[in-house]
């Protein structure tokens, strides 16, 4: 008898959740023989854009006891970080996003070296752009570089796609050497001049981290941020002992408002005990998932309508420090937030005209040297323009969910395409899934998931 042939596993991206599969996967005694490739562009794999900056100024928004890799070690990265030369003089309650990049870095590092052991894992620093269905089952991940990989399973960790352009129909400012669409680029924000007019495009945390980096490079002029709902997000409290899970009381909500009437009165009971709102919000975090799952699709509609933008502020939220720096900026007259939408962009020598809709006014002009768009990333699978995510919608092997946030899939993470039956060999995990889960874009979700998919596919 012929021994099995030794299953291929390819995975797409190499930012958190590609890393932490990997991991896992390397972890799983059924796969020792397995063959692992990883498919990453960028110089270094493991911390993708999110943790590729070295700026300290930019801070992780969760205190190092949440952001182990692996679930069954919770403390891991907490024990990392007291071991590093930033905390010589104690351990900081927000690490820097570069700290965890190197964090990630030096623990994917060993497990690509040749003499790592088994299973085999193979690092492509390349793309890949298309993953056809071969008459044998398999697939075959076709890479920019040219070369292919024959899989049994090709697993999508695509991580967030930039956001779309702001406004249109007239994109040349997209072109303008004043227009940014990615903050993160590398030196992207050090081009910007001490004394040159600055209006950023949202207020969420990406905003925040841009207003710090602006001020650590001395920047002076005053800032206008513009945004929808006009909230900036709400600091960590100091840390505090956990409030009781209630999601029992939940589980047989399947209206936002059922849920929000449990949720206001345990936030009343609380209160009464001098305990904060953020306890009890977070008391239902490992559950949050089957909340979403319970509303139909009509109630996760209203949700997204009426209650998503507060829902960012809250449960995504920024470091003490930082909510104090962006007070104290605003306080100073220094950064000027502005309720409103912004509606259109247009090239004006080498400054941009900018037209505001605030809520009730009419239409508004400003004028800026640089516009930075710190808006969420592109979720919608059908305008996603990467040419794998092209190539298996245009093949009928993924498919967009209705409310524009990612990629139907089973319980498994196994992509579900056009007919509405299984894809072969097609696997996705990370903001991807925020269909099933809503939210799946922190690391304790992502870690979960990787251990998840791994144990999944070594049965």
């Amino acid at each position: 008898m012929n021994p099995p042939a030794r299953p291929v596993i390819t995975v797409v991206g190499g930012g958190f959740a590609g890393a932490a599969l990997v991991l896992q996967l390397r972890q799983q005694p059924h796969l020792a023989g397995a063959e692992i490739h990883l498919i990453e562009p960028r110089e270094v794999p493991g911390p993708g854009l999110a943790y590729s900056a070295r700026r300290p100024e930019y801070l992780l928004n969760v205190r190092p006891g949440g952001l182990s890799l692996y679930p069954a070690a919770p403390n891991h990265f907490a024990e990392w970080l007291a071991r590093q030369p930033e905390s010589a003089a104690g351990v900081p309650e927000f690490a820097s996003r570069a700290a965890y990049g190197r964090y990630l870095r030096e623990e994917l590092g060993p497990v690509l070296a040749p003499e790592a052991g088994p299973p085999s894992i193979h690092w492509h620093q390349t793309t890949a752009v298309a993953a056809p269905l071969l008459p044998n089952g398999r697939r075959s991940v076709q890479l920019a570089d040219g070369s292919s990989i024959e899989s049994d399973t090709v697993v999508q960790a695509l991580g967030n796609f930039p956001p779309p352009p702001p406004c249109g129909p007239d994109h040349r400012y997209l072109h303008h050497p004043g227009y940014h669409a990615d903050p993160w680029a590398t030196g992207n924000i050090r081009r910007i001049g001490p004394d040159e007019e600055v209006l950023l495009i949202g207020s969420g945390l990406t905003a925040v981290d841009v207003l710090l980096a602006l001020r650590h490079d001395g920047h002076r002029a005053p800032i206008a941020v513009v945004a929808r709902h006009g909230r900036w997000p709400s600091a960590h409290g100091p840390a505090a002992p956990t409030y009781p899970n209630f999601y029992q009381e939940l589980a047989g909500e399947t209206t936002v408002t059922g849920v929000l009437a449990i949720f206001k009165r345990h936030l009343r009971a609380a209160a009464a005990q001098g305990i904060d709102w953020r306890p009890v919000l977070d008391s239902l975090r490992p559950d949050l998932g089957r909340i979403w799952a319970a509303w139909p699709l009509a109630e996760q509609r209203r949700f997204l309508r009426h209650l998503a933008g507060l829902w960012a502020v809250t449960r995504h939220r920024s470091p003490p420090q930082n909510a104090q720096a962006v007070a104290e900026l605003t306080a100073a007259g220094l950064v000027r937030l502005h309720i409103g939408t912004v509606r259109e962009i247009l090239p004006d020598g080498n400054r941009l005209r900018v037209r505001v809709k605030p809520h009730g006014v009419p239409n508004g002009w400003r004028t800026a040297d640089h516009v930075i768009s710190c808006a969420g990333p592109l979720l919608d699978y059908a305008r996603i323009a990467d040419p794998l995510v092209q190539s298996l919608r245009e093949a009928g092997h993924l498919t967009p969910d209705p409310l524009h946030l990612g990629l139907l899939t089973d319980a498994h993470g196994a992509l579900l395409a056009a007919d509405g039956r299984v894809a072969p060999g097609l696997f996705t995990l990370g903001p991807s899934r925020r269909p099933a889960y809503f939210e799946s874009t922190a690391v304790p979700e992502l870690r979960q998931q990787a251990a998840a998919l791994a144990e999944y596919l070594a049965r």
